[in-house]
C-alpha cells in the first residue's frame, strides 16, 4: 500500500478536521474561519486533482484505487474506492465548493452562525458519497451531507426560505427512511452491503427471493430518484433550491448529481448484463421517467418568472437527460452524458450565483454591504454633462452613453450561461448535447447498424425541444432584465462575487477547446462501468495489511 492509496481517505478526513477546528474557534473569529475554510477547500480540490491523475496512471486494473480504512478484509469492513467516475465527481465537487465559498465570503457567510463548519461538513458528505463502496456507509455519508444542507438551506432566514427548508427536510428524511428499508431488504436477501460483493451475489439469488430483492432495489431507487429530481418525486426541489441563498444553491447543483451518480454506480454494478435474471432491472423506468422529467421541467420553465426558479428547473431538465441516458445502458451514450454532466453542472452553479447579482439591480442595491472599499464602481451614476456625454433638452443621455461594466459583466455572463444550458454553439453545452444525439443515432458506436429504438427517437426529440423551450425562456428573461428601459442604478458588486462566476464560466469555455481529452476520459469511465468485473476484482482482491503479529507468524512458518 503506497502513499497515494492513503490519499484516498484525505478528501473525507480533511473537511472533518477543518470543521472541528472551526467549531472550536467560535463565531468571534469569523474572518479566520473563512480563511481556514478557503485553504481547506483549495487543498481538497488539489487532492482530488491528484487522485484523478492517479486513476489514469496507476497500474491497478481498470484504474481503480482501493483503501481499507479499518484494515478489515473485504467485505467485512468499510471500503473506499476511487476510479475514473468518482475522481471526476471529486474534482467537480471541489471546483464548485471553492467557487461557492468565494461568493459566500463576500456577504453570505455573515448571515448566520456556523456557516463555514456546515460548509466543510457538507463537503465531507459529498466526497464520502463519491468514494464509498458500501451501501450502509453510503447511507451514513448521505445523512452527513443532508444534515449540513439542512442548516445551509435555512442560512439567512426569511419566511420563504424557512417554509421551503422545512419541506426540504421532511422529504429528505422520508427518502432516508426508504433508503434504510431498501438496504435492509437487500441485505436480508444477499447477506452483504458491499457493492462489489453484491455484484457477485445478485446473479446467484434464488428465484423465490428475487421478488424481495427487486422490491428492495425499487424502494432504494425511490430514495435515490427523489434526491436526483425525477418526476413526480421532484416537487420539493424547485421551491427549495430557488429559495436558498446563492452560494448554497450553487452547492445544491452538485448535490443533485449525487443521486444521479449513485444510481449510475449501483445500476451498472448490481444490475449489469451479468446480473442474470436481474439484468438491467428498471431500465425502462429510468428511460421514461427521465423523459417525463424533461417534459414537465421544460413546460414549467416557460412559465417561470424568476431567474432562480429557471435555474432550478434547468437542474431538473439535466437530471432527466442524465437518468434517461443511464437507462439505455449504452457505453457511448453514458460517456457523452458524463461530459454533459460536467458542463451543465458548472453552468448551473454559475447561474445560481449570477442570478442574485442580476436580481440585485431590481432591488436598487437595498442590501447593505460592510466594506465599501471593496465595491466595484457604478459608472451609470457618475454620468455627467461635463464628461462629454451628449444630452438633450431634458438633461438625459441620448448618445455616447457607455454600458456600465458591471452590467456588461452580468449580461455577458448571462449569455454564456444561456448558451451552455440550452446547448447552443459554440460552447461546451453544445458539444455535450451533440455527443448525446450522436450516441442515440449510433447505438453501437461508429459503424454500428443496429436499429434506433422508439425510446431513443423520443429522447432525441426531447433534447431538441427542451433546448428550444429553454432558449425561449432565457431569451425572454434576458430581455426583461437587461433590455427593458427602466431607471435603475447598475448593481453594486464585490470582486469576490465576480471571481467565482468568471472561474466557472471560464472552465466551461475551456472545455470547448479541450473537449477531446475530457471526452476520452468520460468514455473510458463509461467503458469501465460497462465492465463491472474490473471494479469487483479490484475491491475483492484487496487484502488487509497484516499486523506485526501476523508478519512474525508468517516468518516462523517460512523455511
Amino acid at each position: 500500500m503506497n502513499a497515494m492509496t492513503h490519499l484516498i481517505a484525505a478528501p473525507i478526513l480533511l473537511p472533518l478536521l477543518t470543521a472541528a477546528i472551526m467549531m472550536m474557534l467560535g463565531e468571534k473569529h469569523r474572518p479566520l474561519k473563512a480563511k481556514i475554510n478557503l485553504f481547506s477547500s483549495l487543498l481538497g480540490l488539489g487532492i482530488s486533482v491528484l487522485l484523478l491523475q492517479w486513476t489514469q496512471t496507476t497500474g491497478v486494473p481498470g484504474s481503480i484505487g482501493v483503501y481499507l480504512p479499518g484494515n478489515w478484509q473485504v467485505p467485512f469492513g468499510l471500503v473506499l474506492v476511487v476510479d475514473r467516475l468518482s475522481a471526476l465527481m471529486l474534482v467537480l465537487t471541489g471546483i464548485i465548493g471553492v467557487s461557492a465559498l468565494l461568493f459566500a465570503m463576500a456577504r453570505w457567510d455573515k448571515a448566520g452562525s456556523s456557516f463555514h463548519a456546515l460548509f466543510q461538513i457538507q463537503l465531507m458528505g459529498l466526497y464520502g458519497a463519491f468514494l464509498t463502496a458500501d451501501l450502509f456507509n453510503l447511507f451514513v455519508f448521505f445523512e452527513v451531507l443532508l444534515a449540513a444542507s439542512y442548516g445551509l438551506m435555512l442560512h439567512g432566514s426569511g419566511r420563504a426560505r424557512v417554509s421551503s427548508g422545512l419541506h426540504y427536510i421532511s422529504i429528505n428524511l422520508l427518502a432516508s427512511t426508504l433508503f434504510l428499508i431498501g438496504a435492509a431488504l437487500i441485505y436480508g436477501v444477499t447477506g452483504t452491503l458491499n457493492m462489489a460483493d453484491l455484484a457477485l451475489k445478485i446473479p446467484l439469488v434464488a428465484e423465490a427471493d428475487r421478488g424481495l430483492l427487486h422490491a428492495g432495489a425499487g424502494i432504494l431507487a425511490v430514495a435515490f430518484l427523489a434526491k436526483a429530481g425525477m418526476w413526480p418525486l421532484n416537487f420539493w426541489l424547485v421551491p427549495a433550491y430557488s429559495s436558498a441563498s446563492a452560494p448554497v444553491a450553487a452547492m445544491f447543483a452538485i448535490m443533485t448529481k449525487v443521486g444521479v451518480y449513485t444510481f449510475l454506480r449501483l445500476w451498472t454494478l448490481l444490475f449489469s448484463g451479468q446480473a442474470g435474471a436481474s439484468a438491467y432491472f428498471g431500465g425502462d423506468w429510468l428511460i421514461y421517467g427521465g423523459m417525463a422529467t424533461i417534459v414537465c421541467a421544460a413546460v414549467a420553465i416557460l412559465a417561470a418568472q424568476r431567474l432562480e426558479r429557471m435555474a432550478s428547473l434547468s437542474i431538473l431538465v439535466s437530471a432527466g437527460i442524465l437518468l434517461s441516458a443511464i437507462g439505455f445502458a449504452q457505453p457511448n451514450l453514458i460517456g457523452a452524458a458524463l461530459f454533459y454532466l460536467v458542463s451543465s453542472t458548472l453552468a448551473l452553479s454559475a447561474l445560481f450565483l449570477l442570478a442574485e447579482l442580476i436580481e440585485r439591480s431590481r432591488s436598487a442595491n437595498e442590501m447593505p454591504l460592510e466594506d465599501e472599499n471593496e465595491l466595484l464602481p457604478r459608472p451609470l451614476e457618475s454620468l455627467h454633462p461635463a464628461k462629454g456625454v451628449n444630452l438633450d433638452d431634458e438633461q438625459k443621455a441620448v448618445v455616447g452613453q457607455v454600458i456600465p461594466w458591471t452590467m456588461a459583466f452580468l449580461g455577458l455572463g448571462f449569455i454564456a450561461c444561456t448558451l451552455l444550458i440550452v446547448g447552443m454553439p459554440p460552447l461546451s453545452g453544445f458539444i455535450g448535447k451533440l455527443g448525446l444525439l450522436n450516441a442515440l443515432l449510433n447505438p453501437l458506436g461508429l459503424g454500428g447498424d443496429a436499429p434506433i429504438s422508439n425510446a431513443a427517437w423520443g429522447l432525441l426529440a426531447l433534447l431538441i425541444i427542451s433546448g428550444l423551450t429553454s432558449l425561449v425562456a432565457f431569451s425572454r428573461m434576458g430581455i426583461q432584465r437587461f433590455w427593458t428601459p427602466l431607471e435603475r442604478p447598475s448593481p453594486v458588486l464585490r470582486r469576490l462575487e465576480c471571481v467565482p462566476i468568471f472561474v466557472l464560466l471560464g472552465l466551461s469555455i475551456a472545455l470547448t477547446f479541450k473537449a477531446e481529452p475530457l471526452l476520452r476520459y468520460t468514455q473510458a469511465a463509461a467503458d469501465a462501468l460497462n465492465n463491472p468485473e474490473q471494479y469487483v476484482m479490484a475491491v475483492l482482491g484487496t487484502r488487509a495489511v497484516p499486523g506485526p503479529e501476523a508478519k512474525a507468524a508468517l516468518l516462523e512458518v517460512q523455511p
